[in-house]
């Protein structure tokens, strides 16, 4: 049963391999460069007191990022759908429809033992390959994240580390379900691609940012503390004397420093420069006039807060990210067994 499905699929691994190779020599080559020319940045330029590149060490940097490595970096979320569609979608479907099924299934190779190799082998083929893209791009980014310190950013953290492994099995997973419950090619493909962008887009913008209790850090009006590190910044405002939070990211009004006009004291108002309708202003504390108005809103009791998530947290995310779409893949092989043992031949 190896043997067949290595027949099966060798034309598919061996397309897989040539991409592998295609897409090292990209991402080593430049990756090789700009590591090169970001140390020897870094002996002309300072550093600020936490350890992270200044502005201008950054600016600088930010003309040693490779066009073609940076391509194939924002395309490679792409690759764990095209597994699951090209790979995963076809498994049981495509046999079912060509009715290669009945055969096999009476010729002494029962039905477990059928969907555990073909299944258990192409869960680890797409888990190979998306760990070898996403090592390739871990290595590339070395001197991005230095530079920019936003591995939790949008397209950063679903890159690089072990969570792209997760996304491959979990849609080789969701083909390999839809197949089993549609019993055609088309409409399965259809299905995974919907369903694992949906799965994703539901993770990213909704859960991921809860898997573990956010920190809040609450500080006064003249004081410039931010979090350190690449932490994630959430949320970032005021509290009033009331306790009450006022401002943040999602208000849209004008607002001074984070907090809204309507709610800062009129006396304290008075010290701030003319504001046109809509706009946000964000100055210095300890600039003038604007010094002057955060001391005044100190005194009047309001507290700023910042919301967020520490950098140390990073890995820990990664591990509980990639568990998720483990147990999800999990499940659907559970439904792919199912549906094969409860349906005729």
């Amino acid at each position: 049963m190896t043997f067949l499905v290595w027949r099966q699929y060798r034309l598919q691994w061996a397309i897989a391999l040539a991409f592998l190779a295609a897409f090292a020599a990209v991402e080593l080559t430049t990756g090789f460069q700009m590591a090169s020319a970001w140390h020897k940045l870094l002996t002309t330029c300072t550093t600020s007191p936490n350890g992270s590149p200044l502005d201008s060490c950054s600016a600088e940097g930010g003309a040693l990022i490779g066009v073609l490595g940076n391509d194939l970096r924002v395309l490679s979320p792409v690759v764990p759908l095209v597994i699951g569609v090209l790979w995963g979608a076809p498994l049981v479907a495509h046999e079912m429809e060509t009715g290669t099924t009945q055969f096999t299934w009476t010729q002494g190779i029962t039905r477990n033992r059928w969907l555990l190799v073909k299944v258990a082998m192409l869960l680890l083929t797409s888990a190979l390959v998306a760990g070898a893209v996403s090592a390739l791009i871990t290595f590339w980014s070395g001197p991005v994240n230095a530079m920019r310190g936003d591995q939790f950013s949008g397209n950063f953290f679903e890159t690089q580390g072990i969570v792209p492994i997760g996304y491959a099995v979990f849609a080789t997973a969701l083909g390999i379900a839809a197949g089993a419950l549609l019993r055609r090619t088309i409409p399965a493909i259809a299905v995974t691609f919907g369903g694992f962008i949906g799965v994703r887009l539901f993770i990213d913008l909704e859960v991921r940012q809860h898997l573990m209790p956010a920190v809040t850090t609450i500080t006064s009006m003249t004081s410039t503390w931010s979090p350190p590190g690449i932490s994630w910044v959430l949320n970032a405002g005021a509290i009033n004397p009331a306790g009450a939070v006022v401002g943040g990211n999602s208000f849209n009004g004008p607002q001074v420093n984070g907090i809204p006009v309507s709610a800062m004291p009129a006396a304290c108002l008075k010290l701030v420069p003319a504001i046109s309708p809509g706009t946000a202003i964000h100055a210095a504390s300890g600039s003038d006039p604007m010094g002057a108005a955060m001391s005044c809103l100190q005194s009047a009791g309001f507290r700023q807060f910042i919301t967020y998530q520490p950098a140390w947290r990073y890995w820990p995310f990664q591990g509980i990210e990639t568990g998720i779409y483990l147990l999800l893949a999990a499940a659907l092989v559970a439904v792919t067994w199912y549906l094969v043992r409860r349906r005729d031949a």
